[in-house]
């Protein structure tokens, strides 16, 4: 059964940081690309980025590019966000989800989404 707990959300002003964390189980983890996803109230779920099976291709959104980094330790099936200069547009629950990477774009894998962890900036 494929478990994914998002944590370390929590509210922060604008130009802080934050570092989220997934972990997963239920896969074999350092086999797949790992992806990012946020979703605002109201909004359709955004693709923030991906980072490649071992970590040596991530790829992310122009909205995000220069302030996430994405990273992940697979002897301990995690896989991080850390977001820097934050901003108000931020705000929103953040999934990760195993999927298949290539170039700017994914497909899905497992037919599982956690919990998330809500991230809320203020001005």
């Amino acid at each position: 059964q494929v478990q994914l707990a998002e944590s370390g959300g929590g509210l922060v002003q604008a130009g802080g940081s934050l570092r989220l964390s997934c972990a997963a189980s239920g896969f074999p983890f350092s086999s797949y690309a790992m992806g990012w996803f946020r979703q605002a109230p109201g909004k359709e779920r955004e693709f923030v980025g991906g980072i490649s099976y071992n970590g040596g291709y991530i790829y992310y959104p122009d909205s995000v590019k220069g302030r996430f980094t994405i990273s992940r330790d697979n002897a301990k099936d995690t896989v991080y966000l850390q977001m820097d200069d934050l901003k108000p547009e931020d705000t929103a629950a953040y999934y990760c989800r195993a999927i298949h990477l290539w170039g700017s774009d994914y497909s899905l894998q497992f037919d599982s989404w956690g919990q998330g962890t809500r991230v809320t900036v203020s001005s």
